[in-house]
């Protein structure tokens, strides 16, 4: 990832608009800022929530709040608390989320 074109900025995530996406069940919402290439997300899950999707997209993602559950497609899993983070190449390791207590995470892909 090069980070170029990006003046200088301040982002309050409290006024950015919010988008929602349904998972197999629950939902996240989505407060997204995208930096020319960079997308950055501060992302909400709903307690219950499961992607309804195997994620084959690069990501570095933090846990700030809440507990994240994560699986891989081979069948690996990780529970991460706040605090963790992990990290995945594009086209890596397809990956899936879901929460049973709700979670709070920051995003950049």
């Amino acid at each position: 990832m090069k980070m170029q074109n990006i003046p200088f900025g301040v982002t309050d995530w409290n006024n950015v608009e919010t988008t929602e996406h349904p998972g197999d069940s629950g939902r996240a919402i989505w407060r997204t800022r995208q930096f020319d290439d960079i997308r950055v997300r501060m992302v909400e899950y709903s307690p219950g929530y499961i992607a309804d999707h195997w994620c084959s997209k690069g990501h570095i993602l933090l846990v700030l709040e809440g507990e994240l559950h994560t699986q891989l497609q081979d069948g690996r899993e990780f529970t991460l608390k706040a605090g963790m983070s992990y990290q995945v190449a594009d086209g890596a390791e397809p990956h899936r989320s879901s929460t049973q207590t709700g979670v709070r995470l920051f995003i950049v892909d």
